[in-house]
């Protein structure tokens, strides 16, 4: 099954129109949501370029919500690939061979906050499609045969993405520290040494909590209106029963009283990196500073012309490549993450030191106006663009649906950036990224190849 960090990151392209200096319009996508009588959300989003629809359903629920303490994990994501595995009408492993057979594709992808499931097919397609995913929302039968066939394919997929990955596997154990004590600190896979204990006691429980109309998104984008939707969602979707689901739990980690080193060796590395990362406020949390910390990102960070790459990369060489990000997309913290590369004959510690350096230079000159404009231009752009594609706009609506914004905050996300200040940048600059701020707490990472290692 396909994983991403953030749904945006499948959508938004890393290029901007020739031509800029559009405004803002009121809406992006111009979707329409109602409610069905059982509590599930249907969202349209009209795009009549071509005859086809991408079918999503999004649950509002992601590893975050397994539960603590009880020595397993993975659960979450181990249920999204047993959804494949068969309902009392669909043989195992039927699903996505149907959908095949139709000339169409489908996946699923599980974060901490959501998981969605999606098909993308001519739009004849779609009761058919619709019929599928409502019948698996019910029915899905999880048998013991296949259960004890598929735990060893996610114990490889770890093995394959993380376990055999440094830089993988050396982010999660930072993560872990930066998330102490919440289930953000636990990776959505599950830790390796936990996965083998999945059973399925573990994964029907996780089912028959979170999996109910209530807690389920579904978003249909494409060739069709909200008039051709609706009596189908209401025919294949409005009839399943519903109940509450417990609240989601997103505890805050204390501060550090320091920052946190780490040091990973490895012989499996070519280069040495300098990682680090710290918590921020999420979108939820406070949407503003949120707001800040992305246009902030881009105006660092967003390509080779931009201050911390021509300072350190291009004028001091000290390094070959650095970049910054912010995670806000979820229902807790989110979190920034600054990686670079020395140049060869720099050290980690050596790169540490410029890059606070050049940081704290930033914090006193505050941010060039030119390029806090030109960063806020290229998001909008990005903004504006996804909602030329069929999938890209269900994507961005499905996630922000389902960790807690709302259809306004999604629709007018580029209004919202073009009203972030520079002031609004530089108190969160200030704030999150000053070496001396009291929260600027992170955890670092030096990552070094074995034959380099002192």
């Amino acid at each position: 099954m396909m994983r991403y960090r953030t749904a945006f990151t499948f959508v938004l392209l890393a290029f901007c129109f020739s031509n800029p200096s559009q405004a803002a319009p009121e809406k992006v996508y111009n979707a329409e949501s109602i409610t069905l009588s059982n509590g599930m959300q249907v969202v349209v989003i009209p795009n009549h370029r071509a005859p086809v629809v991408s079918h999503m359903v999004w649950y509002k629920v992601g590893a975050a919500d397994e539960p603590q303490g009880d020595g397993v994990s993975g659960a979450a994501h181990f249920l999204e690939h047993l959804m494949f595995k068969g309902t009392k009408a669909v043989a195992p492993g039927q699903f996505s061979k149907i959908i095949r057979g139709w000339g169409g594709e489908d996946n699923a992808f599980t974060s901490w906050d959501y998981t969605a499931y999606f098909q993308s097919v001519s739009k004849d397609k779609l009761p058919n499609v619709m019929a599928l995913e409502a019948d698996r929302m019910l029915n899905v039968t999880l048998p013991p045969k296949e259960i004890a066939s598929e735990l060893p394919v996610i114990i490889e997929e770890r093995r394959m993405r993380t376990d055999n990955d440094p830089q993988s596997l050396f982010s999660e154990q930072m993560r872990a520290i930066l998330f102490a004590s919440t289930n953000y600190a636990v990776p959505i896979i599950g830790w390796r040494d936990e996965m083998p204990k999945l059973n399925r006691d573990h994964v029907l429980n996780y089912y028959q909590t979170w999996y109910t109309p209530k807690n389920a998104i579904l978003v249909v984008s494409g060739d069709v209106t909200m008039n051709d939707v609706k009596p189908l969602a209401e025919k294949y979707y409005g009839f399943i029963p519903s109940h509450d689901v417990p609240d989601h739990v997103r505890p805050i980690t204390p501060d550090f009283p320091s920052p946190t080193t780490l040091k990973f060796e490895s012989d499996e590395l070519r280069q040495p990196m300098f990682l680090e990362a710290w918590r921020a406020p999420s979108y939820i949390m406070d949407k503003k500073e949120a707001l800040a910390l992305d246009v902030l990102m881009e105006t660092l960070s967003g390509g080779s012309s931009t201050e911390l790459y021509q300072s350190l990369v291009v004028e001091q060489k000290i390094a070959t490549d650095i970049s910054l990000s912010f995670e806000g997309d979820s229902r807790g913290e989110g979190s920034i993450w600054l990686s670079a590369v020395p140049a060869p004959t720099v050290t980690l510690e050596k790169l540490q030191q410029a890059i606070d350096r050049k940081l704290g230079e930033l914090v006193k000159s505050g941010l060039s106006d030119e390029a806090f404009q030109k960063a806020k231009t290229r998001m909008i752009d990005q903004e504006l663009y996804a909602r030329d594609s069929v999938m890209g706009p269900a994507m961005v609506v499905g996630q922000g649906l389902s960790y807690g914004l709302t259809l306004d905050d999604i629709e007018t996300r580029p209004a919202q950036i073009q009203a972030v200040t520079l002031d609004d940048a530089n108190a969160v600059l200030k704030k999150y990224l000053d070496p001396v701020s009291p929260k600027h707490l992170p955890v670092i990472g030096f990552m070094i190849p074995k034959e380099k290692a002192k």
